[in-house]
């Protein structure tokens, strides 16, 4: 273990030696900040100083609070791994990945005494028992635990059964013998070579090897049938189905595919989300998810050779090989993996990443939830690097333009504040200047008077615009905010119907994101909500209009004489139900006649 205090910090990394090791950086405190492996120290350390343009801002934070270098050498690549995941337990430093995962993991013991005990445990003793797990589910682990029991006759007593004892009668039989599920070994009604052989089997069953047992009790049920012990022959009948029953339920692939990990990961934001995957004889016997939190940006290749590592340290390595979605830094866990293209392998790798996004979207829920605030600001801060934004979009407004063949054409606009709809902030257009069906001018005519207020009015310009329509209404809006004089204060982006690509002023390529981006889902609820305000607002605005219309028929009722009406009443109906009274004291008494006499015939000709 080796420090060089006494010079200036990058000059002590030109001494470093190029071999494998693990460093530490730590503050002016002397605490540690970050702990990293290396296959050679002096390159890897001094990558964070002479690369500095390349550095996340996270990471650049980091390395402004270095204030001294220790590194320990290591034989090899293996060793460093190691080391590093034990010192990063030891010592959490601010900077490393924080893997989220505190919890002690049970283990199926089968204790070292005369006719042994099987049970589940959280502490794992130096006694001679054997154990099994630790399993990542502790209803797993009870699950297993009540098979066994339920295809063998042990015992849960804490008793003393040596020879001695058993031999003088000290005990009796218990309530477990009367109902059948012990055969009382405490008072030598079973002896050890019988319950000895149930153990082997039991050994069996928690290793996942049950195709030699299976053969085994399929061969005694037939021998037992062929002796006429047919109480004997339905018993062993019963294990296999039990047996059988409860693997099934893992089954996923051939039997051939044995003592295979499986080790998946998917991103978001700053966090990765990692499943993993033990398979034996076909079958899963192990299976954990595994939340980190990344405070600095880290390579998705180490980010997978870490969790691989923290898997192995808690749960043992016994596999033959490891299958992962690409390949971990660590040139030492290489040697095993495999990236796979086809087949069972293939649909393995596709079940752990499934189980990956299945924890990913329960955190978000969740988070959403309890922590509102930055659920929201996490995707803000991810729809902010999709789309490359300098800016954290705390304000989008997003268009959506209605009309039946130029007729009514409205337009709608919806405003998003930290990730969350405004609805205060919401506002329809009636469109002023455009004739006809020109979804184009429109755009324009909205666009121009919607910021060319905010801008009169010295209001808060959004960080986002999103036009729900293909590239020419996004030119047209884009070309508004170039003679507005802000195309350089907002980012503007389109979002095509067919399929949910995004396109970009200038560029002739769309933007496609994950289908499960947080970002694609904020903006396609952006255009939702667009399309339900401004269709809310045109179903209204036609409605009036068919009204008005059918109003100004009627001799002596003008554009203006409808709209006191609608004004007043709200619809034909309401003013259908009015008396001549209420309508005389809106248009006078020679129109209301003419308007009751009209409605009057029109109920006769077309009774409801």
């Amino acid at each position: 273990m080796s420090s060089t205090p006494d010079l200036e910090l990058k000059e002590r990394i030109k001494i470093l030696p190029s071999l494998p090791g693990v460093y530490r950086f730590l503050n002016a405190d002397g605490k540690i900040i970050y702990i990293g492996k290396a296959k050679n120290l002096k390159t890897r350390v001094s990558q964070y100083f002479h690369s500095e343009n390349s550095l996340s801002a996270k990471t650049k934070v980091m390395v402004s609070k270095i204030a001294d270098i220790k590194y320990t050498v290591v034989e090899n690549e293996e060793d460093a791994l190691l080391l590093e995941n034990n010192l990063i337990k030891e010592f959490q430093p601010r900077y490393n990945v924080m893997l989220k995962d505190g919890k002690t993991y049970p283990w199926i013991c089968v204790k070292s005494e005369p006719f042994p005990r099987v049970f589940v445990t959280r502490k794992m003793s130096k006694d001679r028992s054997t154990y099994f797990g630790p399993y990542s589910s502790a209803l797993h682990a009870h699950n297993l635990v009540e098979l066994v029991k339920s295809l063998y006759y042990l015992r849960d007593c804490k008793l003393d059964l040596s020879a001695e004892t058993i031999a003088i009668r000290k005990y009796r039989p218990c309530l477990k013998y009367h109902i059948g599920k012990c055969k009382a070994p405490c008072v030598g009604l079973f002896d050890s070579a019988q319950y000895m052989s149930q153990i082997t089997d039991i050994f069996a069953i928690l290793k996942g090897e049950t195709t030699s047992l299976l053969k085994e009790l399929r061969n005694e049920m037939q021998r037992a049938a062929d002796e006429l012990r047919f109480e004997d022959a339905y018993l062993f009948k019963s294990r296999m189905e039990t047996l059988s029953n409860h693997y099934s339920k893992s089954l996923v692939t051939n039997q051939s595919l044995s003592n295979i990990d499986i080790f998946s990961m998917i991103f978001e934001s700053n966090f990765a989300f990692g499943n993993y995957i033990r398979i034996v004889k076909g079958n899963i016997v192990q299976s954990l998810n595994i939340e980190l939190k990344m405070q600095i940006e880290e390579d998705p290749a180490k980010l997978l050779s870490i969790f691989i590592t923290d898997i192995h340290s808690k749960f043992g390595d016994s596999s033959i090989e490891i299958i992962v979605p690409y390949m971990p830094d660590a040139e030492v866990l290489r040697k095993k993996c495999h990236v796979p293209q086809r087949g069972d392998k293939l649909n393995l790798l596709k079940l752990s990443e499934k189980n990956a996004a299945q924890l990913k979207q329960d955190k978000m829920k969740q988070e959403e939830v309890l922590r509102p605030e930055e659920f929201h600001s996490r995707i803000l801060e991810t729809l902010m690097k999709d789309l490359s934004m300098t800016a954290l979009p705390v304000h989008i407004e997003c268009f959506d333009n209605s009309n039946i063949q130029g007729k009514y054409a409205v337009s709608s606009c919806v405003v998003f504040k930290n990730g969350v709809p405004s609805k205060k902030d919401y506002r329809h257009f009636n469109v002023k200047y455009v004739v006809g069906a020109n979804d184009f001018a429109t755009m324009k005519e909205v666009i121009n008077r919607r910021y060319s207020r905010m801008l009169a009015e010295n209001s808060e310009l959004p960080q986002l615009i999103v036009i729900d329509g293909g590239r020419g209404q996004l030119n047209y809006a884009y070309e508004t905010l170039c003679e507005l004089g802000i195309e350089d204060k907002i980012t503007i982006i389109g979002i095509a119907k067919r399929l949910e690509e995004l396109i970009i002023p200038g560029d002739p390529h769309p933007l496609f994101l994950n289908k499960n981006s947080p970002s694609l889902r904020l903006i396609m609820h952006l255009r939702n909500e667009a399309h339900r305000f401004g269709i809310t607002h045109h179903r209204n605005i036609r409605s009036k209009g068919q009204i008005s219309t059918g109003l100004r028929s009627i001799p002596g009722v003008g554009d203006k004489t409808a709209q006191k009406l609608l004004s007043r009443f709200k619809s034909l109906a309401a003013i259908k139900r009015a008396s001549l009274e209420e309508i005389q004291a809106v248009v006078g008494m020679s129109v209301a006649q003419k308007i009751i006499a009209a409605l009057d015939s029109s109920l006769q000709t077309n009774p409801e």
